[in-house]
Formats: structure tokens, sequence, C-alpha cells
């Protein structure tokens, strides 16, 4: 069963069709401004890939990809988790040069995702990944990438409010930066969900980096498979979401390991028998390109600029009949 909050007096901003309107502005305009503010190119993605290459991004590490056999041959296929391997592949496949990269539009099936007002078992996010440098391979690069991305952000929340004057949310376009252990060191009383709403709700955009990390207190903020952002150099944008008081995450995102960082989040994870897969020996051999990349989900963005209290209201999905219920007694209606 699904846990949903239910905010009290809780009414859509905009009307059932005007929110899919608004949700085609939003796209549109969003791909646009990230294209321009990150040099990115669209191209087609797969919904699965064979499992037997190590390309499926594994998340924490203990999801289940969705999977069936092919007709033809019996070979498997797995439904993508995300892109974030497949895209570095893509990038050398073209041929891109340093500074140039691609984004896509990444449909996703999690099964074993938690169902809440924030997740659903459908996943849609532009996943965009460029070419870096080792100049470039740094901290100061990485937060220069994430001022742009929060920047197209507001400037199409900005759009979205000339069409609509009636939305109001506002966002920050100014970055705290904070490292998971920092956050630690503030809250070591609270959860890590607990500690992102405490950083979120005060500076209103927040980016939490280096996650994956072991913290001091044994535990990790967040879990991040070892084989694709380097966790030194990663981290969270979030937003806060005044509609449920809360914060809000709308991307994951990163530097890309090379083969040293690779080498030692393999052994620290307990996962070298990865390293004869396809994708990872490619890495360790250097034959990929330095690359950084992310995911922005795209229904969270619609629920945040929107002010939606569910992203049921912005993304078709499954839900059990109490949240259904629960969503018809509240003003929350469930696409």
């Amino acid at each position: 069963m699904s846990k949903v909050i239910t905010p009290s007096g809780y009414k859509a901003v905009l009307g059932i069709y005007d929110t899919q309107t608004a949700i085609g502005i939003l796209k549109r305009t969003f791909e646009d401004k990230l294209c321009l503010a990150l040099n990115l190119k669209r191209v087609s993605a797969p919904l699965f890939v064979d499992p037997n290459t190590g390309m499926n991004d594994d998340l924490n590490g203990y999801e289940r990809a969705v999977s069936f056999d092919l007709k033809e041959n019996g070979q498997q296929a797995a439904i993508v988790h995300s892109l974030a391997k497949w895209k570095r592949v893509a990038l050398k496949e073209y041929g891109f040069s340093a500074g140039e990269g691609i984004y896509t539009d990444m449909n996703a099936i999690r099964r074993d995702e938690e169902l809440d007002n924030l997740h659903s078992i459908y996943v849609d996010q532009w996943d965009w990944e460029k070419i870096i440098t080792k100049e470039t391979r740094t901290l100061d690069y990485l937060k220069r990438v994430v001022k742009c991305i929060v920047g197209a952000i507001c400037e199409t929340m900005d759009v979205l409010k000339c069409r609509y004057p009636q939305l109001t949310a506002k966002l920050k376009r100014n970055v705290k930066f904070i490292t998971a252990q920092e956050l630690e060191d503030l809250y070591p009383d609270l959860t890590p969900k607990e500690r992102e709403n405490a950083i979120v709700k005060e500076y209103g955009t927040v980016f939490i980096m280096q996650i994956g990390k072991t913290l001091k207190s044994g535990s990790k903020h967040d879990g991040r498979a070892p084989d694709y952002d380097d966790w030194d150099l990663n981290g969270d944008i979030l937003f806060w979401h005044d509609t449920l008081g809360c914060a809000l995450e709308i991307s994951s995102m990163g530097i890309r390991v090379d083969e040293k960082s690779l080498d030692k989040q393999l052994t620290e994870a307990g996962k070298d028998e990865r390293r004869g897969l396809p994708f990872h020996s490619a890495l360790l051999n250097g034959e990929l390109p330095l690359t950084m990349g992310g995911g922005i989900g795209q229904s969270r963005l619609s629920m945040l600029m929107l002010q939606k209290a569910h992203i049921g209201e912005v993304q078709v999905s499954l839900w059990d009949e109490h949240t259904h219920e629960l969503c018809r007694q509240n003003g929350i209606h469930l696409l």
C-alpha cells in the first residue's frame, strides 16, 4: 500500500486539461533551455537493454529490472532503470567532442519503488550526458553545470507564470552547495530525508554532494551504484515544494567514474565481478570518453512548477484502491 500525504484544503491550481497543456509547454520550454545551456542534441534511446552487457543501471543495488524473453531467439531483455551507462557509450558512437552532449526522453519501470506522493513505478526523465576533459573533471565545473540547470528550470518557471499567472511557486536561483557529510555534521540527530527537508526549507534550492560515500556515522546519505557517478563529484538538486512542505529531488547527476574511481568504487562496493562485463571492461581500459551527466525528472518538475500534491496528477501510473479513494476524498485527481 502506498504512503500518501494529503495537504489540508488542497485544491489544484490548474484543472485537468490546463494541466496537460501546461506540461506540454513546460517540456518544450525546458528542453530548449537545457540544450542551449549545456550544448546538447536530442537522440533516440532504448527502452530495454541486454542485461549481460552491464549497461543497465542497478540504482541502489537491490532493485529488480523488469525483464522478458524474445520469441525469436529466447534472448533476455531488461527494461532500463536509467540510461546512465548507455549514454556514455552513445557519445563515443556519435563521435562527439569535448563540450558536446546529448539528451533523450527516458522512460523506465521501477517495480520495487515504494509508492507515495513523489514516487511511481513509472519513471520519466530527461537523461543527458556530455563529454568533458581532464581539466574540467573538477568540483568547480560540476557546480557551474548545476547552476546552469537550475537557471534553465527557473527560466521555464517564468515562462509558465506568463501563461498561467495563477501559478505562484517561487523557485530560488541561488544554489546552496553542501556535502552529505557536512549535512550529517549539521543535523546529526536527523535521518537523511529529515536533513534534506531542513536544509532545503532554509535555502530553497540545494545541491547535496558526494552521495554514495560512507559517512562518519557508518551509514550513507543515499545509495549510488559504484559504476557511473564518481562519489566525490556527484550530487542531487533539490527544491522546496510548498504544496507538500518538503524537499523535492529534481535531479541526480554527477561527473562519471574514470578508470581510477571505477576501480576504487567497485572494490569498495563489493562488485568486483562486474570488471569483466563489456561496459566496465571498456571503461577500465580507457576506451570511453570522460563524461558528466544526469537525469532530470519530468513528472517531478511538473509537480514542482504546477504545484501538484501527487505525482499521479501529472503522469499515468498504477495505484492501489486505498490511494485512489484517499486522493478522491482530498481533491487530488489521479490521471
